[in-house]
């Protein structure tokens, strides 16, 4: 095994912190208004209700979150927690209802 010297330990550490701190700090940013639970495609992750989860029009197993990540996400979550059954009966949109608009 090749010995380890401590100064390149830690310049190999300086590295990855100068790689990843401008990713960091995006995330950081990111945090203050966009929701932790709202993925790339956005659908809603999170295990509990919110007033931003919407039915899909397609048969997916993941709500869409239509939060428009200009306010503080936050206030949409409910303290109390909610039988996801009853959010898909909440959220479903009614014949000739544009879920997009919702």
């Amino acid at each position: 095994m090749r010995k380890i010297y401590k100064e390149e330990y830690q310049k190999r550490l300086d590295k990855i912190t100068e790689l990843f701190s401008d990713m960091v700090q995006h995330a950081d940013e990111l945090s203050t208004h966009r929701c932790p639970y709202k993925n790339r495609f956005d659908e809603c992750t999170a295990k509990f209700g919110c007033r931003n989860q919407r039915k899909p029009s397609e048969d997916t197993k993941l709500l869409l979150c239509v939060g428009d990540d200009k306010l503080d996400y936050r206030s949409a979550w409910e303290t109390d927690p909610v039988d996801e059954a009853d959010i898909w009966l909440r959220n479903k949109p009614s014949d000739g209802d544009d879920i997009s608009r919702r």
